[in-house]
């Protein structure tokens, strides 16, 4: 049994995909990217032998990314920002049935394991602009502003339950971020702020504990028999 390559099940078997990064968030300015992500469905027979396919494919177009749909749905139950983003994107290019049950599983993805999930992730990120700041004077702009854009999604992800990436009437405020029109001491302020204010939501958020991994692992069963054939 030959295992397609990545390209060939990208080209074929994606179920979902669409534009994430700057142009999704509303923060895109006139040398943004596109970024694309997406999910595809490895046909089920290809799991039968020794070699399996791949669980995530860069390309085949240029800041495009795919993730394999067990893997995306692993990702997704963990949390993981990028990937809870991509589910949530308001440019959706490309849903088959698949695809739109998958997008109608999103709140099954959701729960305050975004809290730690998130926080962790931008921890992780502030480390890297402060070690900018320590080495150059000044951090990377583009990463602060993404950075405060995330904090602020935590946020609200845990006052109301509902993920929303785009930034809205947010945008120029970040946007002088980016520029870097704002002092670093009063973006640590602005990110330190958030923090807390995610500390707080998380104690009483709407969300439950725990994602609905059952229904989410019945949804990935049902997919993989009818790819059975």
């Amino acid at each position: 049994m030959i295992t397609p390559d990545g390209t060939q099940l990208v080209r074929d078997h994606t179920v979902y995909s669409c534009v994430t990064g700057s142009r999704a968030f509303g923060l895109a300015t006139e040398d943004s990217d596109t970024d694309r992500r997406g999910v595809f469905l490895a046909p089920t027979p290809l799991f039968w032998g020794f070699t399996k396919p791949p669980t995530h494919v860069e390309g085949p177009g240029d800041e495009q990314f795919s993730w394999e749909l067990e893997r995306f749905c692993e990702l997704a139950l963990r949390a993981n920002p990028n990937v809870l983003e991509c589910l949530h994107s308001p440019l959706v290019e490309h849903a088959d049935a698949t695809g739109r049950e998958l997008v109608s599983l999103r709140e099954a993805f959701l729960s305050r394991q975004a809290h730690s999930t998130f926080v962790r992730y931008a921890r992780g990120q502030r480390r890297k602009l402060e070690a900018d700041v320590r080495l150059h004077g000044a951090p990377r702009w583009k990463h602060a502003m993404h950075l405060l854009r995330l904090l602020e999604s935590c946020r609200n992800l845990l006052r109301t339950g509902e993920l929303v990436i785009a930034v809205g009437d947010r945008r120029e405020g970040l946007l002088a971020v980016r520029r870097g029109e704002v002092p670093w001491d009063e973006v640590e302020r602005t990110m330190a702020r958030l923090a807390e204010e995610s500390d707080r939501a998380a104690t009483r958020s709407p969300l439950p504990p725990e994602p609905d991994r059952e229904r989410v692992e019945a949804f990935l069963v049902r997919a993989r028999r009818a790819s059975a054939g």
